[in-house]
């Protein structure tokens, strides 16, 4: 949606490079200073996808998240962090996420080629329950700005027992990356024990973890595809009683996107677990129809055979390009 575009000499970046649609989504950050701004621009001006609004990101922490067998012997170039800057770049990914270790490998190699986002928190494997999920701090936003960093990225996992004390810590740390001109990318993935496993991608929890996420002060949304099961009794409720349409997967895009502000905050979708390209592309094909402005694709794109990712990257560009 378009708000009116912002006078000249505010703390809005130059307008005179922004296309009609990156101006839009600009001036619904409202009450952001030109540091945030001005990277949200630069994620949305770099790649294939520049100037259209749409983004696709690379993120690799799946080997912190997986482990590195479960995660690069499919494709052992993923082994190495050069591998996943250089997939991100030759591509035309808007930014390449990753945790403090990967960028560090590859930050003189890469400075300046590709916005890059520090993914702040990361979990494990090993943690021996999923009942109450919860993140380690992995970066600091002096190591943010030592990398160069466009943005920061933080999970979150709303129905965990410890949901609140993250909830507090990805608030102070989104306020501290503004502080010096950063956005934040937030992950909002429902987990826990009151949360079935079907749950976990319902449409109405997917689109209240989304909603918590624009609530904490989140500039860019991540969260999963959703199903059209509904999880929670009275949401159920509210969803039939006011006929809202989640028939389709592009239905529940849009659904999504009304509740992140009414598509006042950008939103991008998991690619998930490897699977078909056809799948990958009907995703697309789906985001695009439901108005999200795009995907974040890790295994799906880095566990391909590089030419393979080239190609299938490539389409899914072309797809988000209409």
């Amino acid at each position: 949606m378009a708000a009116e575009a912002l006078t000249q000499g505010g703390s809005t970046p130059a307008r005179s490079n922004l296309t009609p649609a990156v101006r839009s989504i600009i001036n619904c950050y409202e009450n952001e200073n030109a540091g945030v701004k001005g990277n949200l621009v630069r994620m949305l001006n770099t790649g294939a996808l520049a100037g259209t609004g749409k983004m696709v990101i690379l993120p690799v922490d799946q080997g912190f998240e997986h482990g590195p067998a479960r995660s690069f012997a499919v494709n052992p170039e993923g082994y190495d962090p050069h591998y996943h800057y250089q997939l991100a770049i030759d591509s035309g990914c808007n930014a390449y996420a990753a945790p403090l270790g990967s960028l560090q490998a590859g930050a003189d190699t890469f400075a300046g080629q590709i916005p890059t986002i520090l993914k702040y928190n990361s979990a494990n494997s090993l943690a021996s329950s999923n009942d109450d999920p919860i993140q380690a701090i992995t970066g600091s936003i002096q190591d943010a700005l030592e990398l160069g960093c466009s943005a920061v990225g933080f999970t979150i996992y709303p129905g965990s027992d410890n949901q609140f004390e993250m909830f507090e810590q990805v608030r102070d740390m989104i306020r501290q990356a503004k502080d010096v001109g950063l956005p934040s990318v937030v992950w909002s993935y429902a987990r826990g024990a009151g949360i079935s496993k079907d749950g976990e991608t319902a449409m109405d929890v997917i689109a209240y973890a989304a909603h918590m996420a624009c609530l904490l002060g989140a500039h860019i949304v991540k969260v999963k595809l959703p199903s059209a099961h509904l999880e929670q009794k009275e949401a159920k409720k509210a969803f039939e009683e006011n006929n809202i349409d989640i028939s389709t997967q592009a239905a529940r895009v849009k659904e999504v996107v009304r509740s992140c502000f009414n598509g006042r905050r950008i939103v991008v979708f998991s690619g998930g677990a490897a699977k078909g390209a056809d799948a990958v592309f009907q995703d697309a094909k789906d985001i695009l129809e439901g108005g999200g402005n795009g995907s974040i694709i890790g295994r799906n794109s880095f566990q391909r055979e590089k030419g393979d990712a080239l190609e299938m990257l490539g389409k899914i560009m072309d797809i988000y390009k209409g």
